[in-house]
């Protein structure tokens, strides 16, 4: 069967207007063209839609039934065309993103705040897990952009944008930490410590850090979300290792950072892609914003 859309508009106007010479000049067609078009569509359906003689044009039974079916399918097929130019005109979309926790609850909030006052009509789905889910989400396809810590060296995702977070110690305002001239390595193993999961990307940085000196941190308590470890530090289980961005320090008053001063306690965040895919205009227009909150 092979239909048209010249030929489905050409018979839905017909059957509407019940008159060839008025659906010829709606559609800005000649009537013998208007004509050829509802015979190879009757051609393909392998049925008569319309009676008519000189003076009237009437619908068969199968053309009463078809008619209706056919102006709905005109109506969606429309509807989503203009959906699509106004998606490329990015005057709406969905952008959906898979970020650290630590940039899901800090920078992001932010960054889409002021995007969505300039674009009203855009909605996020925005999925904060570690670094290995960010990474699978972005691998299937899941998500349009992915911010993740840590290295990568994936042939099939691509780096689009990158930012350097440094690590702080978090500590009870009281703690002594507080006055040592620097916080070195030595001064953090000689505390009870608190560190994220062996799966995170702060987690890795840390034991980098740690074994490029020589040593191993043996942690007091281990915790998967950020506000887990913060929770710990206020209840005087130990210090914890941080991001300098990680907002869950400031929900504690009580509390204190202070930067590691020492070579390897630096985490790279970065936004990435699937690589060899376009990204929605939307989610592309995003992508331009993001970039320039981190770089700020």
């Amino acid at each position: 069967m092979d239909l048209s859309l010249r030929q489905i508009r050409a018979f839905v106007s017909v059957a509407h207007l019940r008159s060839f010479t008025r659906a010829a000049n709606l559609l800005h067609l000649s009537q013998p063209a208007l004509t050829v078009q509802i015979r190879r569509l009757e051609e393909a359906l392998g049925v008569k839609l319309l009676d008519r003689n000189t003076r009237t044009v009437a619908l068969t039974r199968v053309g009463r039934e078809l008619a209706p079916v056919l102006q709905r399918l005109l109506r969606e097929l429309d509807t989503v065309v203009i959906d699509t130019r106004d998606l490329a005109a990015k005057r709406y979309g969905v952008v959906r993103i898979a970020a650290l926790p630590s940039v899901a609850a800090g920078l992001l909030p932010d960054v889409i705040a002021a995007f969505r006052e300039a674009n009203p009509r855009v909605t996020f789905v925005l999925k904060d897990v570690i670094t290995k889910r960010v990474l699978g989400l972005v691998r299937s396809e899941e998500v349009d952009l992915g911010i993740m810590g840590g290295e990568l060296v994936e042939p099939d995702i691509e780096i689009v944008c990158a930012a350097q977070d440094r690590m702080h110690v978090i500590f009870p305002a009281e703690h002594p930490i507080g006055a040592v001239p620097e916080v070195t390595l030595d001064v953090l193993a000689s505390h009870p410590l608190i560190l994220m999961d062996p799966d995170t990307s702060v987690r890795a940085i840390v034991d980098g850090a740690f074994i490029a000196a020589g040593r191993l941190p043996i942690p007091a308590c281990e915790a998967t979300y950020m506000m887990t470890a913060v929770g710990m530090v206020r209840a005087g289980l130990g210090l914890a290792i941080l991001p300098a961005s990680a907002r869950e320090v400031r929900a504690e008053p009580s509390l204190r950072s202070r930067p590691i001063d020492e070579p390897g306690f630096e985490r790279s965040v970065l936004v990435i892609k699937k690589t060899g895919r376009t990204l929605p205009p939307m989610a592309e227009s995003f992508l331009t914003r993001l970039k320039s909150a981190l770089q700020a």
